[in-house]
């Protein structure tokens, strides 16, 4: 836990960092910058097989979007990056494994997960939500970073007494992006952002995200608006049924139209 309790860890309280003062990098004398790296990862869901061989890297400080079409095993990689899926493969993250780490350790050690649909405590309120995030931290100073995410999320410092059940969609997804930050990630994964959101709150969204990489968090995303996605990310891994069929900068994907009817069904 960092003296001053903000997100992250870094000594000056910014998002992202660690407490040597650097942005994500592997502690082992690797590839400088690289935070994540999955080799050869398999894993099923509900008995069928859901990730076949995938290998992927991200860099510290970098967007990486996840896309493809219903199905192709997307929410399934980032469940098995969170250790809440039995994989078979290598993840390292920040130069360590994460095989058989269970999933409040893969969170204590800088990976936050926001899950598809948000699941949040509807009965709780926007604080108590928000408390509940720092779960893996430890120290007077865990709540800290509230201040921060009411920066990023003006309305939830607006609403703090309401349940979140009363929440717009919008405002709930505010709440769960919120809630993992609370954890001090270093790595923030996003299943579908935009999700259930009306139209004009979706740019306040991923907007955000934006802001919070620019913060020093590095972000894997996956999210069902393409353009917008691949518009905001700095490269991109297309899965399809399960495999990685292409990955590069997430501006040649956009203009490729070949990839976009194949592999994305548009």
């Amino acid at each position: 836990m960092p003296s001053d309790g903000k997100i992250g860890g870094k000594s000056d309280g910014t998002l992202g960092g660690r407490s040597d003062g650097t942005l994500g990098g592997r502690s082992d004398g690797g590839k400088a910058g690289e935070i994540l790296r999955l080799d050869n990862v398999s894993a099923s869901y509900r008995g069928l097989k859901a990730l076949q061989g995938v290998s992927l890297a991200v860099e510290a400080g970098e967007i990486v979007a996840v896309v493809g079409a219903n199905g192709a095993g997307k929410s399934t990689l980032l469940r098995t990056i969170a250790g809440q899926v039995a994989m078979e493969g290598t993840v390292m993250f920040d130069g360590q494994s994460l095989a058989r780490v269970p999933p409040h350790q893969v969170t204590r050690r800088g990976v936050g997960l926001v899950p598809e649909g948000r699941r949040l405590f509807p009965r709780l309120s926007v604080e108590d939500n928000l408390r509940l995030g720092a779960y893996t931290r430890r120290g007077p100073d865990r709540f800290a970073p509230l201040a921060q995410v009411f920066e990023l999320f003006p309305r939830l410092g607006e609403r703090l007494s309401q349940r979140a059940e009363t929440l717009s969609g919008g405002e709930q997804q505010m709440l769960a992006i919120g809630r993992a930050l609370m954890t001090q990630p270093r790595l923030l994964m996003l299943d579908e952002p935009s999700q259930g959101i009306a139209p004009k709150l979706v740019d306040d969204i991923l907007a955000a995200v934006g802001r919070i990489r620019d913060l020093g968090v590095t972000i894997l995303l996956v999210e069902q608006r393409l353009a917008e996605s691949l518009e905001l990310a700095n490269r991109a891994y297309v899965l399809q049924t399960g495999r990685v069929v292409m990955s590069g900068p997430a501006a040649d994907i956009a203009r490729d139209d070949g990839v976009r009817r194949a592999y994305l069904g548009l």
